[in-house]
């Protein structure tokens, strides 16, 4: 399939810029990876949330057709790795959209915010209420760390004052958001029980999609998940998908040349996803500076630059002018090896046409830059994919206890979640379901809620099949 234009025009009409400040403090990245160890395994951390965990409600509004609850509660992961979040977001806050008549059961579902989702408006608005119309059943709307909430007719600011709307200023502030939303996920799971509430679910849309799959890993019991929008990892979505474009890699690159400790120290820490897929960008640049010289004199086309096809049509093409290209000077120059010639291809499939740093591998950028500035480049994207895959990919979580229970809803042209150089949900989590929309991110978004919600209610219907019963 192709790449959706929409997301591509929709991402140029955003100004606004990713981890302006870089990387994040070293300590940080630290604790978070060694945390993420801890809460990727679902038996290691099935007691960092207390199945007592205090909630409190702190108003109750009245509504025509349901009853709106504000509350808050600490976040677990302030108990757990404490001080790694801002001030502003210690205390999370919350807002159950409740039905005001109940049909057969009490239904919830856990909403997680995507990015650019403040307030609580908007989920309330598409989702919540056409859910508690549709089926009767509630909405429980979680507000992301580093987010703003309306809290009634104030704004309490719950962001850090130097935070630009959902501009996270560093890379780690993306893995701490994760790591927050997991254990306090946890925390509104276990008080929906012990009020009474049943079945429970989770779901999201974008980046909310990919938490709620990291929340449910963590999850001890079956639970019905559907992630919309949303993959295995979040790498791709940073390093090759359009919203690559609003990184700030001159700020990271320099970084990174500047402090070793992200070499040294940090890299180490990487396991499984992380470690593999930095590997791969590494030993690209540390074998093949050679290659990267003599691709000044390929020819790559147009199509294989801009973003008009899908990625793998790109990766396809990248890979029959280069070998074409390969044939034609080994008559005469040999430009690159066979070992070379598959690193170089593993680059392209890690790499898109829709990433900015995509000049790295064009002949006229490269006759420009040094070496080192070459090397720096790559370095600094290998260890991208490296800390993401770390934190965010699935397969470094425990496997959610029944996949049967999750329905992926996926956009066939999403220009912000590439599929292609990813593992698959389907091999992550074997018997779960993916459904393909037409379109890509934005005109999904905007236009295929109602299938988001027919999602849910197929997923909790399964769960009722399955375990109403024994319940």
């Amino acid at each position: 399939m192709g790449v959706s234009r929409l997301d591509v025009l929709y991402r140029r009409l955003l100004l606004t810029k990713l981890f302006i400040q870089g990387w994040g403090k070293p300590e940080d990245l630290k604790r978070i990876f060694e945390f993420r160890k801890i809460i990727g395994n679902r038996e290691r951390c099935k007691d960092l949330v207390p199945k007592d965990y205090p909630v409190f409600i702190d108003k109750v509004e009245e509504q025509t057709d349901c009853k709106i609850l504000n509350g808050h509660f600490i976040s677990p992961l302030e108990h757990n790795v404490p001080g790694i979040l801002p001030p502003e977001s210690v205390k999370a806050r919350f807002q159950f959209i409740v039905p005001k008549r109940w049909r057969k059961y009490k239904p919830v579902c856990i909403h997680l915010a995507g990015t650019g989702d403040h307030f609580f408006w908007r989920r309330r608005t598409l989702m919540a209420r056409p859910m508690i119309k549709e089926t009767g059943m509630a909405s429980l709307l979680l507000e992301n760390p580093y987010y703003i909430l309306q809290y009634g007719r104030t704004v309490e600011n719950i962001k850090p004052k130097d935070q630009v709307r959902s501009s996270l200023k560093n890379v780690s502030d993306l893995f701490v958001m994760g790591g927050a939303l997991i254990l306090e996920s946890a925390a509104l799971l276990h008080w929906l029980e012990r009020e009474g509430y049943w079945p429970l679910g989770m779901t999201g849309i974008s980046m909310g999609g990919h938490m709620a799959s990291l929340a449910v890993t963590n999850w001890p019991k079956p639970i019905p998940l559907v992630p919309c929008l949303s993959w295995s990892t979040a790498s791709s979505v940073f390093t090759t998908g359009v919203l690559s474009k609003a990184v700030n890699w001159r700020e990271l690159e320099k970084q990174y040349a500047m402090h070793t400790v992200y070499e040294e120290e940090i890299i180490s820490l990487l396991e499984y996803c992380g470690r593999d897929s930095f590997k791969m960008g590494q030993d690209f640049v540390k074998n093949s500076p050679s290659s990267l010289d003599s691709l000044s004199g390929l020819d790559f086309t147009s199509d294989l630059l801009k973003l008009r096809q899908s990625e793998q049509d790109n990766l396809d093409l990248g890979a029959s002018a280069l070998h074409s290209q390969m044939g034609r000077a080994s008559n005469g120059q040999g430009l690159l090896i066979g070992r070379e010639r598959g690193r170089l291809h593993q680059m392209l499939s890690a790499v898109s046409s829709s990433a900015p740093h995509m000049d790295m591998l064009n002949a006229k950028t490269i006759t420009r830059m040094d070496g080192r500035q070459r090397t720096l480049q790559c370095e600094s994207l290998c260890f991208m994919k490296g800390v993401m895959d770390e934190c965010t990919h699935i397969a470094n979580f425990s496997v959610p206890v029944d996949p049967s229970l999750i329905i992926v809803v996926q956009a066939k042209e999403d220009a912000y979640i590439p599929r292609t150089g990813v593992r698959s949900l389907q091999e992550i989590w074997p018997g779960c379901e993916v459904r393909y929309l037409n379109g890509g991110h934005i005109s999904a978004y905007l236009f295929k809620q109602g299938l988001f919600r027919q999602a849910i209610y197929d997923a909790f219907d399964r769960f009722l099949l399955k375990y109403a019963v024994s319940t």
